[in-house]
């Protein structure tokens, strides 16, 4: 159970703007850090501040000034180029660490990141921890009951997945009747998707004959407070293009973003989205 008052860094995309939601209905002090050039127009509507990336300064003092113990920070970011970043004087102190961790990639970043609050005594809360609503639930969330088949690709899914996130290479795979047709590696997972439309008939499944299935699992490295995989209608909508049947993720470790239209959606076009939990034995 979270508490303190939370500023919310967000960037763009629906997640912050549904972790904002959620603080509000549920009373919890919040306020929003908008950063500029990304993040949603609806967060306007929030308590909170428009910043700039390279503006810790500002930053810093606008926690202390909202009494803010917590922080979340989510949504898109565009990496920046640190040589041409406009930043004020904490900027200057901090920009030199966050680039050299830059160079290790996206999550050396965020880590450098959060490391720079957390030195400074703020505790930083993941997006399902702000909002554990976005979590996927355990067992059958929507769509049709997983076939044996399905049943089977979904657990190989999984585990091809994880071997690519313990080696750093991308958060996706897609099996077929046990056979590899995708993993996710810098494109991410609608690019992935779209790549398998080139494959052979004998391997992928079609619009009238689905098989196959999209595993999200987080890289053994990552920290799911900073950055966890995430699904939502564009995903579903990719998924049943791509003739595959369903989506899998563990539970604890995949946010659905706006799910009530992402089960809808799922139910429509026939696509079954799991939650499993490694504590299982295959589902038969």
């Amino acid at each position: 159970m979270t508490s303190g008052k939370l500023a919310l860094i967000a960037g763009g995309g629906a997640v912050p703007v549904e972790v904002a939601r959620y603080l509000k209905a549920t009373d919890r002090p919040y306020c929003v850090l908008r950063l500029k050039e990304f993040a949603e127009p609806e967060l306007t509507d929030h308590p909170g501040y428009d910043v700039g990336l390279g503006d810790f300064g500002f930053i810093f003092s606008l926690l202390a000034q909202e009494a803010c113990q917590n922080i979340c920070m989510v949504g898109y970011v565009r990496r920046p180029d640190f040589d041409t970043l406009e930043h004020d004087a904490g900027g200057a102190a901090h920009l030199p660490a966050i680039q050299a961790a830059g160079r290790g990639g996206d999550d050396s970043l965020l880590r450098q990141v959060a490391h720079m609050f957390e030195s400074k005594g703020y505790v930083i809360e993941g997006a399902h921890e702000a909002n554990p609503q976005l979590l996927v639930g355990h067992g059958l969330q929507a769509g049709p009951e997983p076939s044996a088949k399905g049943h089977d690709d979904m657990v190989e899914a999984i585990r091809i997945a994880n071997v690519i996130g313990a080696l750093d290479i991308g958060q996706a795979a897609v099996v077929a009747n046990k056979i590899t047709l995708a993993v996710e590696a810098q494109e991410g997972t609608d690019l992935m998707l779209a790549r398998i439309s080139g494959l052979s008939p004998a391997l992928k499944g079609s619009l009238a004959d689905r098989k196959g299935v999209l595993a999200k699992v987080a890289k053994p490295i990552q920290d799911l407070r900073l950055d966890m995989p995430t699904i939502g209608i564009s995903t579903v909508e990719a998924v049943a293009q791509a003739g595959l049947c369903g989506i899998v993720g563990q539970v604890g470790k995949l946010l659905v973003v706006d799910k009530t239209a992402t089960y809808a959606t799922a139910d429509r076009l026939g696509v079954f989205i799991y939650g499993f939990d490694d504590s299982d034995s295959p589902p038969r």
